[in-house]
């Protein structure tokens, strides 16, 4: 109602109609009220909440981005510590917007490396950092995470209760945006994708309304959020299967550059053996950094039982040389460690996807090669090149259907295939477009290489997916058409369509 008054009396000052005078109404808002939507949160329940530029806390959400193009500047940003907080947020700013559109993201880790998906320019910001807790229902079995925890502190916390969830690999990135974009974790092929274990999303609606959505309770918001972003909600708790935790053999082996093929070749057997342990987990990455001058490759190995060197990766084991080697048994917290990022680079993301083929894997390397040389010419500062090369098993959406369905269109494919990602990060912003620039020539390079070889795969994994890609079209037609009819029927007004500039948007809703 506190919002709903300002509306009218703001409405009743300017004695216009909303319906002739829409611009009018707005541009004089904005004279009156130059902050108008965060002037309407300081009015509301959820002032204590919102921090302005030049306050500590707000200087803090933002030098705390993982992504350093992310640092926007918002004219204010709110920081609910509960769900019945970010009820009232989403409550005003739909409100307000009946007089001037309030823009505004939302935020749980602050990963995704896109400028205006987690964060917004001349709008507000829903940063949910005190929403982080982790708790565990001994009865259940179900733990309930907050959607601005880390893997990290969901690992520590869950590890001395003997359980573990099929959660992210690295420890500083969030758990919202993770699971929303379909996740995958050590465990995916033993227990499913990370969000098909999820078994009941909070979510906060475009009205405000907090409701649960699960397989039995609002069913199709429940497979739609399952790969489908932020179309439909803020969700505000997770409720996820647990399992026994026991500890992995696991970490990362460095050799030269010079070993790729063998890598490549190990790995095409990797990915094509029907009876591959269900327990081995294994990424494949190309790399160079400023900080120690050298192309390498490595091997990530995450075998996800306390056994060292088991025989899934014999064949790569056979590869000679290595110049470096962390692997040991340990828990899955230290895994993750070593996986974390910092918060002091510029980054970017591109992702595609191919059939398991030698060829077009050696076509990666040898692009990547041509980009490096570019980068060590052209760019400056500190930074540094990762490109990975990881199998997408069919059994990670084996039992899907049977946890309430996703919406990533995984059934389409019936053999494995590899998922390529391209992470590139920089130190200086008058490099921006030098690597952005280098990145999409890579991807483009190995996309129209695959395409003419026939080895392409439509598929674009979300949380690697870059502003100009599409991942959700790249679901299929008919999950396209599933989340618009979704969107729709939780959202009718548009709200999480409109209101949120940034982030992937399901197309012609």
């Amino acid at each position: 109602m506190f919002c709903l008054s300002l509306t009218l009396l703001v409405a009743a000052l300017l004695n216009l109609s909303h319906a002739q005078n829409e611009t009018k109404i707005e541009s004089t808002v904005q004279f009156l009220f130059p902050n108008y939507c965060c002037t309407a949160l300081t009015l509301s329940p959820v002032s204590m909440r919102v921090t302005y530029p030049g306050q500590s806390a707000y200087e803090a959400s933002l030098g705390s981005y993982f992504d350093g193009k992310s640092r926007l500047t918002p004219n204010c940003i709110v920081q609910p510590k509960a769900a019945e907080e970010v009820s009232i947020t989403v409550k005003v700013l739909t409100a307000a917007s009946l007089l001037k559109p309030c823009q505004f993201a939302v935020r749980s880790g602050g990963h995704t490396p896109i400028p205006g998906s987690n964060n917004v320019d001349d709008g507000v910001t829903i940063d949910l950092l005190y929403m982080n807790s982790t708790t565990y229902d001994t009865g259940t079995k179900i733990a309930s995470i907050s959607p601005a925890a880390r893997w990290g502190s969901v690992y520590q916390t869950l590890e001395p209760l003997g359980r573990m969830v099929a959660g992210g690999r690295g420890s500083t990135v969030g758990v919202g945006g993770f699971l929303l974009g379909g996740g995958i974790s050590h465990y995916a092929a033993r227990v499913g994708l990370s969000c098909d274990n999820v078994v009941n999303f909070q979510v906060v609606l475009a009205d405000g309304r907090i409701v649960n959505s699960n397989k039995n309770k609002s069913a199709d918001l429940f497979t739609a959020l399952k790969g489908g972003s932020s179309n439909f909600g803020i969700v505000t708790r997770y409720d996820m299967e647990t399992f026994q935790n026991e500890n992995l053999w696991g970490g990362i082996v460095t050799y030269p550059a010079s070993t790729a093929d063998q890598h490549f070749k190990a790995l095409v057997n990797f990915g094509l053996n029907p009876k591959r342990d269900p327990s081995a987990a294994l990424i494949v990455f190309q790399g160079y950094s400023t900080a120690s001058p050298t192309d390498v490759v490595r091997a990530a190995f995450d075998y996800t039982k306390p056994v060292p060197r088991p025989d899934a990766y014999k064949e790569f084991f056979a590869v000679a040389n290595n110049i470096s080697d962390t692997t040991k048994v340990q828990p899955m917290s230290a895994v993750a460690a070593e996986f974390g990022s910092d918060t002091t680079k510029r980054v970017q993301f591109r992702t595609l996807s191919f059939k398991i083929d030698l060829a077009t894997l050696q076509e990666t390397a040898r692009l990547y090669k041509i980009m490096i040389t570019e980068l060590q010419a052209k760019a400056s500062g500190q930074w540094r090149v990762s490109c990975l090369h990881q199998v997408w098993s069919t059994r990670y959406t084996a039992n899907s259907m049977y946890k309430g369905g996703n919406v990533l269109g995984m059934e389409r494919y019936t053999e494995n295939f590899i998922m390529y990602q391209s992470y590139l990060s920089w130190s200086e912003a008058k490099d921006d477009e030098l690597f952005i620039n280098q990145g999409l020539a890579l991807t483009d390079g190995i996309q129209k290489f695959a395409s003419s070889k026939g080895t392409a795969v439509d598929y674009l994994y979300l949380n690697y997916a870059d502003k100009d890609q599409d991942p959700l079209s790249a679901y299929g037609a008919d999950k396209v058409k599933f989340m618009r009819t979704v969107a729709r029927k939780y959202d009718p007004s548009g709200i999480y369509q409109n209101l949120l500039p940034g982030g992937f948007k399901i197309p012609n809703v």
